[in-house]
């Protein structure tokens, strides 16, 4: 039998009284640190009413006697009757919000304003309207696109197809605001070791991607199996050129084998600064 038939299984509730996505994504950020435990993640949102809120512990208590193991609780209800409420679930419960704003108050010396969703509310619809048209950015600029609007783009990422450039360009743009274009280095643009004629005026803006040549042949075999495209061969070529030319002309880079979209793009932040919220 392999180690996953054995892999322990935990039932995770994730609760908010709006979206969700603040407390998914710590969630995530802390859950990712237990490898060898296997997640069963339920998300819960909008638990903004009493009723919704007995309906949820109903839901809880059901999977401790189900698995007969606590569940685990990450919740955001900013609401003091319904953070009561769920205070009385079978489980191990982690008021998230609760955590930080009880000693931010007394420190202070302020109430909370304990509005639902504000960190999406009207109050950010600004910024997010600006991630939204980053992300129409990133769109339109896919895979060399539309060069000519290189001039507008925070970031210009590069590297040979199917490295990761255009999920990095999305996440950069939906999480930061990041206007990010993408540019695929083919074998032509490779033949010569020069950087292609549409990035030479935008050198500054350039990132590159990397990967390991096994990896990028396994990922080119699902888009299209036993080609020349996908062989181990064509893959090392394209990388050892792609690698030379990011030495040449001094353009940061990093491989993006063994690490998520997450970790890139802070790596990339963390490099050309962080231009836009």
């Amino acid at each position: 039998m392999g180690q996953a038939a054995f892999m322990q299984t935990r039932t995770v509730f994730i609760i908010s009284d709006s979206t969700g996505i603040t407390v998914q994504t710590l969630t995530k950020s802390l859950l990712s640190q237990f490898d060898d435990i296997a997640f069963d993640v339920k998300l819960i949102r909008y638990v903004d009413t009493e009723e919704k809120a007995i309906e949820t512990v109903k839901k809880i208590n059901a999977a401790l006697k189900e698995t007969h193991t606590k569940p685990i609780i990450f919740d955001t209800v900013v609401n003091e009757k319904l953070s009561t409420i769920l205070a009385e679930a079978d489980g191990l419960r982690f008021d998230v919000l609760g955590m930080y704003l009880t000693p931010l108050q007394m420190e202070l010396a302020s109430p909370i304003s304990a509005k639902v969703g504000l960190s999406h509310s009207k109050q950010s619809n600004q910024g997010y309207e600006s991630r939204i048209d980053a992300v129409h950015f990133a769109m339109e600029n896919d895979d060399g696109a539309k060069i000519s609007h290189y001039d507008k783009a925070d970031l210009i990422l590069v590297g040979v197809s199917r490295c990761g450039k255009t999920p990095t360009c999305l996440y950069l743009a939906l999480q930061f605001g990041i206007y990010a274009a993408n540019y695929p280095i083919t074998e032509e643009d490779m033949e010569d070791l020069s950087l292609p004629k549409p990035l030479k005026a935008h050198k500054d803006k350039l990132f590159g991607l990397t990967i390991a040549p096994d990896r990028l042949s396994l990922i080119r075999n699902e888009r299209r199996a036993n080609s020349k495209y996908a062989s181990l061969r064509q893959c090392e070529n394209e990388v050892r050129e792609v690698e030379a030319i990011y030495r040449r002309f001094q353009i940061p880079y990093i491989n993006t084998t063994d690490i998520s979209i997450e970790e890139i793009s802070a790596t990339i932040l963390d490099k050309i600064g962080h231009k836009r919220q």
